[in-house]
């Protein structure tokens, strides 16, 4: 049975089981409130046809518009902005996540629900008259919706004012709520081969998580104990994997490992089996994964800019590197690798203070609560 009413409907493209930063931060805010009591309700497109147009998972409502085709990393999907805006006349608040190429409309037919908009990050393309042209149409998408937010979320000050779209944001209700990170402690080294120096990344196999400036520079360690990790997916990932080129740049060294997507208990282990977690991002909002990595007590290597850079700026723990630059990165790496068991224990306690537990959690929640003006 569904409810007359839902307390939020949440918006974006894509949602579980798709795998992604945004999708996570989505799912594990919208799961934590329905189980805090919320009736919660997500509208998203059918990715995959297989799955069902309406299902409950863990508590919440997931609706899906057909999709009609893909373009890119996104697909046509007319049903989607009406669908949201029949759920949004049944909810207090419509919570959209951008970016995505609806949000314009979706915000539009909010009805009488409070807006708010979690901006994660300045959409990216690889470089192209063609996409340049699909930016700026998303940009000015992102802004006409973020113009008629009741409130705008994105995971730190940094990150928002790095945004392409800060001018329109700046004048909007901002607060900054890091995205949910999960206690990933407790994982067995099952991954490990030797004693070692590990290297581990972990998210999607995309051209923007710049993984080929890693494997460059981890190359150039001579070491032959040494091993990289390279973990996620490369198989269902918008817009397509860039892992042939990755196969490539690893040629033949055995040392370097893809794992492929890993899930549940995989993901502790993974993290357990590893020494300096490097996240070498040309585009990131905030990097789950290396939040999760550091609350393990493993040290981040992350390229400096702005929304990646929060973590190790709040925390004091990990390294900051420039994009792009192999050279930067192996030295950080080494460095990391040194780091001392009492600065690694620090930095996990500091970690944990600022972004575990349910943190983020309660942020939703009391900013929600205010929004619609009853507990």
């Amino acid at each position: 049975m569904q409810p007359d009413r839902f307390d939020v409907t949440v918006m974006l493209d894509y949602y579980a089981p798709y795998v992604s930063g945004l999708t996570e931060s989505a799912r594990l805010t919208a799961e934590g409130l329905a189980r805090r009591g919320w009736k919660v309700a997500v509208v998203c497109a059918r990715h995959d046809p297989a799955l069902p147009r309406h299902e409950v998972l863990n508590g919440v409502h997931v609706f899906r518009a057909p999709v009609l085709a893909r373009v890119s990393r996104g697909f046509l999907s007319p049903q989607l902005p009406l669908l949201a805006k029949r759920l949004a006349a049944r909810s207090d608040i419509l919570h959209v996540h951008l970016p995505n190429p609806e949000a314009a409309f979706v915000a539009a037919g909010r009805g009488n629900a409070k807006l708010v908009v979690t901006y994660h990050i300045d959409a990216f393309l690889p470089e192209g008259v063609v996409n340049r042209f699909g930016l700026w149409l998303v940009d000015r998408v992102c802004a006409a919706a973020v113009r008629r937010a009741d409130l705008v979320i994105t995971n730190s000050e940094e990150q928002a004012r790095g945004s392409r779209i800060w001018p329109t944001i700046r004048r909007r209700a901002l607060l900054p709520i890091p995205s949910p990170c999960l206690d990933r402690t407790g994982g067995t080294p099952r991954l490990r081969d030797g004693d070692g120096l590990h290297v581990g990344f972990m998210g999607r196999i995309t051209v923007e998580k710049g993984i080929e400036y890693l494997i460059r520079a981890f190359r150039s360690i001579p070491d032959p104990d040494a091993r990289l990790l390279v973990a996620g997916d490369c198989t269902s990932v918008a817009g397509g994997s860039n892992i042939a080129q990755l196969r490539d740049e690893a040629g033949d060294d055995r040392r370097i490992r893809f794992t492929g997507l890993l899930r549940g208990d995989e993901v502790r282990d993974f993290y357990a089996s590893i020494d300096v977690f490097a996240l070498p991002s040309i585009a990131e909002s905030f990097g789950i994964v290396q939040v999760e990595a550091m609350m393990t007590g493993v040290p981040p290597v992350t390229t400096a800019i702005p929304g990646a850079d929060h973590p190790v700026l709040a925390t004091g723990f990990g390294k900051l590197v420039p994009p792009r630059d192999p050279v930067a990165l192996r030295a950080a790496v080494l460095e990391m690798a040194r780091l001392p068991a009492e600065d690694r224990e620090a930095g996990r306690e500091a970690a944990t203070k600022l972004f575990g537990g349910e943190t983020s959690l309660d942020a939703h929640e009391e900013a929600f609560a205010r929004l619609r003006g009853r507990p």
